[in-house]
């Protein structure tokens, strides 16, 4: 059995790969697009009084609501298109390109899993093969995990930080890529 803080890093690991191969540029977009989906959740959760009201925040349809506006944004955030402004800087830059890719690929792998892991932590584990590390017993696994949780995506980027992310993005976005 596998505890949910190695899955954790395993995808850290991954989607830093995935990074080192897409470059730094496109990595950007598909942070820019998480943080754009912790944004619509967090504005979903306060404003639409049937995902505020209704829904309790331990529940499985809440969590598969997170779930697939994340999944959905990231899906999109990795569908891009060349970006040709930067296509002749790449060529001569393909090292430092891989290296800022694999940087912001862990990024992208910590805010895409430790996202979907809070939304599961949440909703209190509604998996019958995923259990709640903090309840296993083993000591070093809940200190791995009770550590994990509280710097978790969703946890940090609260409610003043996430406009400030958004805000953030989009000035880099006018800034950089127009």
């Amino acid at each position: 059995m596998l505890s949910l803080t190695f899955v954790f890093w395993m995808y850290v690991f991954l989607f830093s790969i995935i990074g080192a191969m897409r470059g730094w540029a496109k990595e950007l977009l598909v942070s820019f697009s998480v943080i754009l989906s912790l944004t619509i959740l967090t504005l979903l959760q306060t404003y639409i009084p049937y995902v505020r009201d209704v829904l309790p925040r331990d529940s499985t349809a809440l969590f598969w609501t997170r779930t697939s506006v994340l999944v959905v944004l990231v899906f999109f955030g990795y569908q891009t298109s060349n970006i040709t402004r930067f296509a002749g800087k790449f060529t001569r830059e393909r090292l430092q390109d891989a290296l800022l890719g694999i940087f912001l690929g862990a990024i992208n792998g910590y805010l895409i899993a430790g996202s979907i892991w809070y939304f599961m932590y949440e909703a209190s584990y509604p998996f019958n093969m995923i259990s709640d590390p903090i309840n296993t017993g083993v000591p070093q696994i809940m200190d791995a995990a009770n550590k994990i949780i509280t710097y978790l995506p969703p946890h940090i980027l609260g409610v003043p930080a996430i406009y400030f992310a958004v805000v953030l993005s989009f000035v880099f976005v006018l800034v950089v890529f127009i």
